[in-house]
């Protein structure tokens, strides 16, 4: 667990300076790692040190986790599961990068923060 909440807390700095240097594109894929690694934690937390499931799809993971989600946390997942597509793949790379603007980075990145910090709140170290 402490492996997983670390690697997400070193790519949250490098997802900020991303940021800060205007590569709005990749801070949202190192976002979406950040929130990969940030589930795995909880899943590893919640399935007593088991290792968790290999996928980068972050629906699968919490559901795997039994990890309870409004409908807009499920659909906030469900859009940041684009980040990871669209930034690794040629074909969707140059159409996300048109609209992965400063102001769409803020929102989505400004989400992500949010939803690490609300995870990992939910992580007790006494367990």
């Amino acid at each position: 667990m402490k492996y997983w909440l670390d690697s997400a807390k070193n790519d949250m700095g490098a997802a900020e300076q991303l940021f800060l240097s205007e590569r709005y594109d990749w801070c949202l894929f190192i976002g979406h790692l950040v929130t990969e690694k940030t589930l795995k934690a909880f899943f590893v937390y919640k399935n007593d040190s088991k290792i968790p499931p290999k996928t980068h799809n972050l629906l699968k993971l919490a559901e795997a986790s039994d990890l309870p989600l409004t409908e807009d946390q499920k659909l906030f997942l469900d859009q940041v599961n684009d980040f990871n597509l669209e930034t690794r793949y040629p074909e969707y790379r140059n159409e996300f990068y048109k609209f992965c603007t400063k102001e769409f980075a803020e929102v989505y990145f400004s989400k992500i923060k949010e939803f690490a910090s609300w995870l990992t709140s939910q992580i007790t170290f006494d367990k």
